[in-house]
């Protein structure tokens, strides 16, 4: 039945009123949200299949801006490392020796715990081989999500993980035709240039160039992320990391820069001139000791925030409320107690990522009109606050709550994870999978 109502203890609208709704019901259609109305005005006897949450808390599914699906198989191997340290020592070479059966298993177990915390829209960096299995997989488990072949054309931190600038553009382009708006619209393309230090200027513009035959796709990179990288570009192109980019001309609403820790004022501009996005990943920041991006400052300016966990061999979880407990904390000792309340946090984590996307009339907020994406959470328990008062429920979101607090997610309206538990994947089997390609993979290297 694809008529669905659901009775819920409070909704977390993130409508333009900003409205929490006690005692109401989402009434859903074909994945799509027709209408929230008074629970008493719910007929028992209507053609809806009923979901009796009404001790749950329903908020907006999590959109995370910044990931590495395919690093996933990685976690807790690349510890203890500075940014380019990490890349050339670890996590190049394990990119590398991917197949495609540890490329997909790696994509499952991210996609799992991503769902399994309330995530429902990613936006991934994709890998340089075989990330046709990538999107294989996010079709596979009803996530919504952009992802690319990760391009680099330079690399000389690891030299044999790399392709030709016409590989890189070729390959892309395919990927572009093949994924593009595929699974109803839910999977959309990001043309993902790695980062500056393993890219020519040639794919930098021709990649940018390729937005425009795909509406809806983004451009997808790091940047400012580490000294040592920001000291490289220097000497490569005797610009500042985002100065260079703004140069070249792909700099834009259509562009999302991971990180942006290390930005000048006159940088700072150049992103609010040309509506550029920054993902932020307080916890990978804080692992490689990358530094603490001013977040309070983007946001003064105007410039689009939104909240990402990278990847599992930089943060070693993937989890959005660590994510929204690290944004907040970090930035309250340099600018204040009243930086980053939880409110402004949450809204990072879900309209505002949605924004990013470019996917606001879609999805990052309960409203009549928008994609059935969207969490239950059981914010009942002793570790939460005892006041029933509205907006303390931003608090118990971003400074208490966790993964499990995650009861229920919806997907375009399918349940992806029922109490807790994931109907997509069997947790034990993709867990005794992911160790045994691990081995061979760890082998190849």
């Amino acid at each position: 039945m694809s008529n669905k109502v659901f009775l819920c203890k409070k909704i977390v609208t993130n409508n333009l009123s900003d409205e929490i709704l006690s005692d109401h019901a989402v009434v859903t259609q074909d994945g799509l949200i027709v209408e929230i109305i008074p629970q008493k005005e719910i007929h028992t006897d209507s053609n809806y299949e009923i979901y009796n949450y009404d001790n749950l808390i329903l908020i907006p599914g999590f959109v995370q801006t910044h990931i590495h699906l395919c690093q996933t198989l990685f976690r807790g191997l690349a510890d203890d490392l500075e940014l380019l340290d990490w890349l050339q020592k670890r996590i190049f070479p394990f990119e590398n020796a991917h197949d495609k059966e540890s490329l997909r298993i790696a994509a499952k177990l991210g996609i799992h715990e991503l769902q399994a915390s309330g995530t429902t829209t990613i936006l991934d960096m994709g890998t340089l081989n075989n990330q046709e299995v990538v999107f294989e997989e996010l079709i596979r488990s009803g996530m919504r999500g952009f992802s690319g072949n990760c391009m680099i054309d330079i690399n000389d931190l690891y030299p044999k993980f790399k392709k030709t600038t016409k590989e890189n553009l070729e390959l892309s382009l395919q990927l572009a035709k093949s994924f593009h708006n595929s699974a109803s619209g839910k999977i959309k393309y990001a043309f993902a240039p790695r980062f500056v230090l393993s890219c020519t200027e040639e794919l930098l513009k021709e990649t940018y160039s390729m937005l425009n035959d795909f509406n809806g796709s983004l451009y997808h990179t790091h940047s400012s992320e580490n000294k040592s990288e920001i000291e490289a570009v220097r000497k490569m192109h005797g610009k500042e990391n985002i100065d260079y980019f703004d140069s070249i001309g792909v700099l834009s609403e259509r562009t999302i820069l991971a990180h942006g820790i290390h930005v000048n004022e006159n940088e700072t501009q150049q992103l609010k001139k040309t509506n550029t996005r920054i993902s932020h990943c307080p916890s990978s920041n804080l692992k490689l000791a990358s530094g603490i991006a001013n977040i309070p400052n983007f946001i003064n300016e105007g410039i689009s925030v939104s909240l990402g966990a990278d990847g599992a061999p930089c943060n070693n979880n993937l989890n959005m409320f660590t994510e929204m407990r690290l944004a907040a904390l970090i930035q309250k000792p340099v600018h204040g107690p009243k930086a980053m309340n939880a409110k402004e946090v949450f809204k990072l984590s879900t309209i505002e990522g949605a924004k990013a996307l470019r996917l606001e009339k879609e999805i990052g907020s309960i409203e009549a009109g928008k994609r059935a994406d969207f969490v239950f959470l059981d914010l009942d328990e002793p570790s939460q606050t005892f006041n029933d008062d509205d907006e303390k429920v931003f608090s118990d979101i971003v400074y208490s709550a966790s993964k499990q607090n995650v009861k229920h997610v919806f997907n375009d309206g399918v349940h992806v994870v029922k109490d807790g538990k994931s109907l997509i994947y069997d947790s034990t089997e993709i867990y005794n999978e992911g160790k045994n390609q691990l081995k061979k993979l760890l082998a190849r290297v």
